[in-house]
């Protein structure tokens, strides 16, 4: 199972990769609150179900939960579909998006057999979903580079069995509060973020500084071998702590405070300022 976010007119659609099944799972929930704007798309879907029983049996027969990343960072059961029940759901809500939705997923479920084939296309689409939201180069590579890093870190901790979720949350909050002096809830909520990728609205100090927390504790895991999770624990802490060295450093010699409450709105200009 892989998790990744899936963009339909720039609005984020959680989704699972089934490698068995090679199939996407997609949330049904995100589904709906793209279709309908909805400020509650979970009381928009019980009221559908209620309404349509045929589709409420539809759901609950061909619609399992799978376990998806929620704005919070936590891993959740969520209700999720194939692309071909998402056809049959979106059958039933009236909407001008219906049409080229169904388009979108066509392409998204083509890409990714695509990339299966070619595992190089994966890193020029993600080059593409960030330009296209009008990110620099420079901070492409770095994000990019930061994916490659993460990936280090997790596979590093799946190596002692550690479980994605709760035990990754828990290790990839001592590395923020260590560095950063912030949870990854405290950082979305000073940046003023609520389902956006915390990582999307770093800066370039901000997300230099996350790799090398990261990549210090993939480093230390490797030569100290920790044993069980207290000593995982220790391992993110160091990891952080030099990070936290070179923030301090860095800010002393600049004056410049590394954490900032910028997000992607704010760093990015506005379509108006383009003009």
């Amino acid at each position: 199972m892989k998790n990744t976010i899936q963009l339909f007119e720039k609005k984020q659609v959680r989704a699972v990769w089934n490698d068995d099944e090679e199939e996407w799972y997609f949330s049904v929930v995100d589904i709906i609150e793209v279709l309908t704007d909805s400020k509650n798309p979970t009381d928009y879907l019980k009221k559908l179900r209620k309404r349509d029983s045929l589709l409420g049996e539809y759901i609950g027969t061909n619609c399992p939960h799978v376990d998806m990343t929620t704005l919070h960072g936590k891993t959740r059961k969520t209700l999720a579909a194939n692309t071909k029940h998402v056809f049959r759901i979106i059958q039933s809500i009236p909407s001008k998006k219906a049409e080229p939705f169904k388009l979108w997923l066509a392409e998204v479920a083509k890409k990714r057999l695509d990339q299966i084939q070619d595992p190089e296309l994966s890193i020029e689409q993600a080059m593409w979903d960030f330009k296209n939201l009008g990110y620099s180069e420079n901070w492409i590579n770095q994000r990019l580079k930061s994916i490659e890093i993460r990936k280090e870190l997790t596979d590093e901790w799946k190596k002692y069995g550690l479980k994605e979720g709760l035990e990754f949350a828990t290790l990839t909050d001592i590395i923020y509060k260590t560095w950063a002096g912030k949870t990854a809830k405290e950082y979305k909520k000073f940046k003023n973020l609520k389902k956006e990728n915390l990582r999307d609205n770093m800066t370039n100090k901000e997300l230099i500084l996350n790799m090398l927390a990261e990549l210090s504790t993939k480093e230390i895991s490797e030569v100290s071998n920790p044993k069980s999770f207290q000593d995982h624990e220790h391992v993110a802490k160091r990891g952080g702590t030099i990070s936290k060295e070179a923030r301090i450093k860095l800010e002393a010699e600049t004056g410049k405070k590394v954490i900032s409450p910028l997000n992607i709105k704010k760093i990015l200009p506005s379509k108006k300022n383009k003009k």
